[in-house]
């Protein structure tokens, strides 16, 4: 360094020191933490500054005392996955359009009684409810009431001593009160996904687009008075409870804001609860149910379809996992008998049907479309969805 300036020399001697510390960290030798090396590097270089320590984990916080982690433990056992599976239109023999859709609903009473969104049943076929992790049943289902105008619905599973959430007081929420939702998000597995936010509105009147209404065609629904927050709800969520820190059902979960953040509408409990009681305490009788869509053959149609009868109801729609389906009942065959009696047409058909109960077991006739006659036999289910 001679002919450097003494000012010069000092901060080059800095700058190789902190070369030497560089180039030493990023050596492969036997350190065994970051703690460590810095130990080790100020007595290498002659420093006299105190070790360098990390302070010890907090042990006091009990994550189990936290009320939100309680309200968890106690709720989500009661809240289920829904799926639903519907027909969409085709053409006679070109197979049926099948769809499936995800939603939640929660478990209000121990014999089975679920509480959902009309529109997450809307124009379904066939209905499960499935129980969260650990426990994992599946069972099927049956709506026994609802409101399709108030976006409610009432299922029932079969069994008892179901896990149960308990209904609130929508009316005694404030403004800012704390809130948490749960629901079967973007159909993740797992179980539900929680969210926790406020309440940020106590009314408000919004609409939100409903893709299964007008038998399909899709559109837009109106919810007047109900409760905004800003816990996250996403698709999937539909039907899940919003629940207060005391464990109570305020709200149900039933559309999120598009693409806005932070909002999210649901159906405020006590606006929900006629419907609800309704349905509990005059439930829809059992509907008898083949899980077949038919239209009456005549000699236009039989011309038409090269079929080999020219009278009977034809099949054009066929519930996959149906009682028809798990019968042999094939699109495209015509239904000439029912239970022994004969079938001229869809109304026919229908009548015999509904003379009937769910549970029984009955035989139908049908003719191949090579005109061969088969015998089969079916045991018809309970109708899912109320028509």
């Amino acid at each position: 360094m001679r002919g450097a300036p003494a000012g010069n020399r000092f901060l080059i001697s800095i700058a190789l020191l902190a070369s030497a510390v560089v180039l030493a960290a990023c050596s492969a030798g036997p350190i065994t933490s970051g703690v460590d090396a810095l130990n080790a590097k100020g007595t290498a270089a002659g420093l006299k500054a105190a070790p360098v320590t990390l302070p010890s984990p907090n042990s006091r916080y009990d994550p189990s005392n936290d009320p939100i982690v309680q309200v968890v433990r106690r709720v989500a056992p009661a809240v289920v996955n829904i799926t639903t599976n519907t027909l969409g239109q085709d053409s006679i023999f070109g197979g049926p359009q099948t769809g499936r859709a995800v939603g939640t609903g929660f478990i209000i009473r121990s014999d089975g009684i679920v509480v959902t969104n009309f529109h997450v049943v809307e124009q379904a076929v066939r209905i499960r409810v499935t129980l969260p992790p650990p426990d994992g049943r599946s069972f099927a289902a049956r709506e026994i009431g609802g409101d399709s105008a108030h976006d409610l619905a009432v299922l029932k599973i079969a069994g008892t001593n179901f896990p149960t959430v308990p209904l609130g007081n929508s009316d005694q929420l404030l403004l800012g009160e704390r809130v948490i939702a749960l629901g079967y998000a973007l159909a993740l597995p797992g179980g539900p996904t929680v969210t926790q936010g406020i309440i940020s509105s106590l009314a408000r009147t919004v609409q939100a687009q409903d893709p299964n209404s007008n038998n399909g065609a899709g559109g837009t629904r109106t919810y007047e008075d109900v409760l905004q927050t800003d816990a996250a709800i996403n698709p999937g969520n539909s039907g899940g409870p919003l629940v207060d820190l005391a464990g109570n059902v305020v709200g149900i979960n039933t559309a999120g804001a598009g693409s806005a953040e932070n909002v999210g509408f649901s159906i405020a409990m006590n606006a929900a609860k006629p419907v609800i009681f309704r349905a509990m305490n005059h439930p829809a009788a059992p509907s008898p149910y083949l899980g077949v869509s038919t239209t009456t053959v005549g000699p236009g149609l039989a011309a038409q379809y090269g079929l080999a009868v020219n009278h009977g109801a034809l099949a054009v729609e066929i519930v996959p996992g149906g009682p028809a389906q798990k019968a042999g009942v094939r699109m495209g065959d015509v239904i000439v008998a029912f239970d022994g009696k004969a079938v001229n047409g869809s109304e026919d058909l229908g009548a015999a049907i509904l003379a009937r109960n769910p549970g029984d077991t009955v035989t139908i006739k049908v003719v191949r479309r090579n005109g061969a006659t088969q015998t089969l036999t079916a045991t018809l289910g309970s109708r899912p969805v109320i028509p």
